[in-house]
């Protein structure tokens, strides 16, 4: 009697297979006697005129059902022959891409007649464009549970014929026993997706029969199960798919003693295993592992399941133990599988300069001698201070405790964000935790190094002569911005100047892995922090290339996240206030700086002085008059190389970093007329070297490709351009010599030693700082312990329109105290918890100045409340020895908000670095596959010949 076979023919969306998959049922060499075509939510009109009668029948489901309901539905629609012998009853389960051979069905019921206890066969599963392709041929899984197929994507030659004897086959193209599949309820219905087949075979296992695969059946598969009925699945979505389906299984699978583990283990694995994909460069499958973790740990579907496999089993794990992938063999398949393929350069290679072997260690040893001996003073100070720049808090952890959302102690205190850089601040002090302030020490000693190294990579990128990227590196060394802010104290500037060069070569290469492009976020972020005044460049720049680059611009989406979520607190809290424009304030210590004019931005110079040449020629009016003419000729050189570059082959990219060299220049200029940041008295522009820094690495990147493509002449060129613009700013590299360099090493002590004794007992004790000014006002501030930081300072307060109520009283005790009056200063001490008060000296400024120091000395001096410490290295100290009040540090609510922050921060910057660290890929041998197991497989012969 011959065996009755239903067909079940799943369709979704399958326009392209359906047709060709009836015709090849209805070529069959042994027809089955029914047909049952499950059409589950088609919409591109291919089941739209099916039609059938006799044996043949059409079932519609709603679209979202899974395969393995469909297959259930089609399976419940149709009644066995007969009840009472559902043994000699097929179920033959296609997919509408599952073309069978004409001889496929006759193939596999020959073999499963042949081997009685074979109760689900499978077919080869071929490619449908090229049927000499294996796509799939048997599936087994690891100890741990995952699913592997046994071989995929290989040459049928015939190599896997002799191994008949699998774990689980795929769901496109099985043939299973009708009772089998009855009795064991069909795919689980928790498994929608992927593993459904697999899962099946293993409980067909456990119940007592067997599982193989049928080498002369062959059956068409356009794709992986997860792509049923899709149009494309991402790669988040396809490791939640196949990660929920493990962890379900390893679930079902568990013995009731380790069921618990196992549940309590999903979460943090899953959160390890996060990490693991962010690591080894795949952030898309971190959400994916994250949701197939909660889905299996809160969505049910595991107790049914164990309640089915218990039910229906009668053998232990031993008898599918042999079957199952060892952990040597899964080894050998992920080393088989691997993507191994390097980044392939879509033009021809082009011989690039050694760093070692064409000048580059030679131009960065140079610009370390340069900054020995122009910063020679700096050597071994522990801190500096001047310009910009105040020592550090001696204890890291009160670095970062002033990054993020919280109370600052800085002036009368106040609750609200920090700066960005507050972070950065915090990270370089961190690195020399036994002396913060050494940090700042080191950056402005390693400025030029460092600067000359990132150069001569960038100039590299966009070059091919060997020669070419020292002179480059020599003139991003040499450029005034970055001179003019180490030694004007701007350390943001100075930072973001080293860091150009590497976040433009970031950007450049973040399209090719994502370890360039969260190298590149990274980057941004700190450039960002460092000089606000670049965020609007950056961001054009950003979204210029992700134009350009559209066809591979998913990677660089992403960079300018970690920024936003630095400055988001800061930016809320200026849009709030109404001053929008003081987010791009510069960070650190407010100083006062002059504006350039047009033409000296054109030239790079930050500041009006020349680079130092005007202070230098004071007395010489002759000179002082033609200065800006000499200037103009020293710079001629590379202004003509880089205009030169647009007449070469290379035009393109010249003109590209042109145009970033005039959004530099743009910004410079809108820096030197935003005035946000209050200097005592008056107010102060941004600092537009930060933007001269973008402006003059353009502009040396297209000289560079001018030179480039200049004829023999073209060294000569180099170098004279190098000399002159090295001549140009000869004496801001000997600021020190000259007495004209605003900062200066320090002990790290920022109040007089009298003050940090008392701050050793009482670290809120306060200093109330009077500074007389040139125009005849007092400059007042605030200072708690052994007095401010870096690390303290706050554009949120340097920006502020409006005296807070504290501040106000402040100012006016600090000026009825400058002058005799009747004023009772003690309540104002008391409440703000002043118990000294320092006199700035002003030797050295105009009659003004002094004359208002002299009254305020007298003043203070001859009030019985002050008792007279003296003169210090800062000024004249005075004590107060009445009682005051202890200062408020901040509200739980503020704290909970900083610690809160500061876990965002950990987890966006830490996200970041796991991509950003690379993991170069090797090359590696081919291995075996892994359907060589190590042991013998049973097959069809051995089974008849017992």
């Amino acid at each position: 009697m011959q065996p009755r076979v239903t067909a079940i023919l799943v369709a979704a969306n399958g326009a392209d297979h359906l047709d060709r998959t009836l015709d090849a049922l209805a070529a069959q060499t042994r027809h089955p006697d029914d047909l049952v075509v499950v059409d589950v939510g088609t919409t591109d009109g291919s089941t739209a005129e099916l039609s059938f009668g006799g044996s043949a029948q059409l079932v519609r489901l709603p679209g979202g059902r899974s395969f393995g309901d469909a297959v259930l539905q089609g399976e419940r629609s149709t009644q066995p022959a007969d009840p009472d012998v559902p043994a000699d009853e097929w179920l033959w389960i296609l997919g509408h891409d599952n073309a069978p051979a004409p001889t496929a069905l006759e193939a596999m019921l020959a073999a499963v007649e042949i081997a009685p206890s074979v109760a689900v066969a499978g077919p080869k599963l071929v490619d449908p464009d090229e049927p000499s392709r294996l796509r799939a041929f048997g599936e087994s899984m690891t100890r741990a549970g995952r699913s592997i197929a046994l071989v995929q994507d290989e040459l049928d030659q015939g190599q896997h014929d002799r191994h008949t004897d699998v774990l689980g086959v795929a769901a496109g193209g099985m043939l299973v026993r009708r009772s089998v599949w009855v009795e064991l309820g069909g795919f689980d219905p928790a498994l929608p997706d992927v593993d459904a087949a697999l899962d099946f075979c293993v409980r067909v296992r456990l119940a007592g029969h067997r599982v193989a695969v049928v080498p002369e059946a062959r059956v068409t598969s356009a794709g992986p199960i997860e792509e049923f009925g899709r149009k494309r699945v991402s790669e988040g979505r396809r490791v939640r798919m196949h990660r929920q389906a493990q962890l379900h299984r390893r679930l079902t699978y568990a013995s009731a003693g380790t069921l618990w583990f196992h549940w309590l283990m999903l979460v943090p694995l899953a959160v390890l295993r996060a990490i693991g994909h962010l690591v080894a460069k795949h952030p898309a499958a971190v959400t994916g592992e994250l949701a197939a973790a909660f889905a299996v740990a809160f969505g049910g579907g595991v107790r049914r399941a164990r309640a089915t496999l218990a039910r229906n089993r009668s053998l232990g794990w031993a008898a599918v133990e042999p079957l199952r992938v060892s952990w040597r063999r899964v080894h050998e398949h992920r080393t088989t599988t691997r993507d191994v393929e390097l980044a392939r350069v879509e033009d021809a290679p082009i011989a690039r300069a050694s760093f070692l072997s064409n000048g580059g260690v030679w131009v960065v040893l140079g610009a370390a001698v340069l900054s020995v001996v122009s910063l020679f003073p700096l050597l071994g100070s522990p801190a500096l201070t001047g310009g910009g720049l105040l020592p550090l808090s001696t204890d890291v952890g009160r670095l970062w405790q002033n990054v993020g959302y919280g109370w600052h102690s800085l002036g009368t205190g106040f609750t609200g964000p920090s700066d960005p850089f507050a972070a950065v601040v915090a990270v370089l002090g961190s690195i020399t935790f036994w002396s913060p302030s050494t940090s700042v020490v080191l950056v402005m000693l390693l400025a030029f190094p460092l600067s000359a190294t990132g150069a001569w990579f960038a100039v590299r990128k966009v070059t091919t002569r060997t020669w070419v990227p020292v002179i480059g590196a020599v003139l991003y060394t040499v450029a005034p911005a970055l001179v003019g802010a180490v030694t004007t104290g701007h350390l943001g500037a100075v930072i973001a100047h080293v860091l150009l060069p590497w976040l433009f070569l970031a950007v450049l290469d973040a399209h090719r892995s994502w370890a360039w492009a969260s190298g590149a976020s990274i980057l941004f972020a700190v450039v960002a922090a460092a000089a606000p005044s670049l965020i609007p460049v950056l961001l054009v720049a950003w979204l210029v290339a992700l134009v350009v680059g559209w066809r591979r611009a998913h990677r660089r989406v992403f960079i300018p996240v970690p920024a936003a979520v630095l400055f988001l607190p800061l930016v809320l809290a200026q849009v709030a206030r109404g001053n929008v424009l003081a987010v791009f304030a510069d960070p650190g210590v407010p100083s006062a700086t002059r504006a350039p004019s047009a033409l000296q931005l054109a030239m790079g110079q930050p500041l009006p002085d020349w680079s130092g040449w005007l202070p230098a020629i004071s007395t010489l009016a002759v000179v002082v008059t033609v200065l800006p003419v000499l200037m103009a000729v020293l710079a001629l050189p590379v202004a003509a190389a880089a205009i030169g570059a647009m007449l070469g082959h290379r035009w393109a990219v010249a003109g590209a970093v042109l145009v970033l060299a005039l959004l530099g220049y743009a910004t410079a200029f809108a820096a030197t007329h935003l005035t946000v940041t209050g200097v005592g008295s008056t107010t102060t522009i941004v600092w537009p070297g930060s933007a001269l820094s973008v402006y003059w690495l353009a502009v040396v990147a297209a000289a560079c490709i001018g030179l480039d493509v200049l004829p023999k002449a073209a060294p000569v060129a180099g170098l004279v351009a190098t000399v002159l613009a090295a001549v140009a700013v000869a004496p801001a590299f000997a600021a020190f010599y000259l007495h004209t360099a605003v900062i200066q090493p320090t002990s790290g002590r920022v109040l007089s030693a009298y003050v940090n004794a008392e701050a050793q007992a009482n670290p809120d004790v306060g200093t109330l700082v009077v500074d007389p000014q040139d125009d005849g006002s007092l400059a007042v501030s605030l200072e708690r312990g052994q007095g401010s930081t870096l690390d303290d300072q706050s554009t949120l307060d340097a920006t502020a329109l409006t005296l807070s109520r504290s501040g106000a009283r402040l100012a006016t005790l600090a000026g009825n105290l400058a002058s005799r009056s009747g004023y009772d200063p003690r309540p104002a001490l008391r409440e703000l918890g002043i118990s000294f008060i320092l006199l700035d000296d002003a030797d050295g400024r105009n009659g003004d100045a002094q004359a208002v120091h002299d009254r305020a000395a007298g003043a203070i001096g001859q009030n019985a409340l002050f008792t007279s410490i003296g003169e210090t290295t800062n000024g004249q100290l005075f004590h107060y020895d009445g009682t005051v009040d202890r200062t408020t540090t901040g509200s739980a609510a503020a704290t909970a908000t900083h610690v809160l922050y500061l876990v965002v921060l950990g987890i966006v910057f830490g996200a970041a670095a796991l991509l950003a660290v690379p993991t170069a890929p090797r090359r590696r041998r081919a291995t075996s596959n892994v359907l060589e197991a190590e042991e013998p497989a049973t097959t069809f012969d051995e089974e008849r010949d017992e």
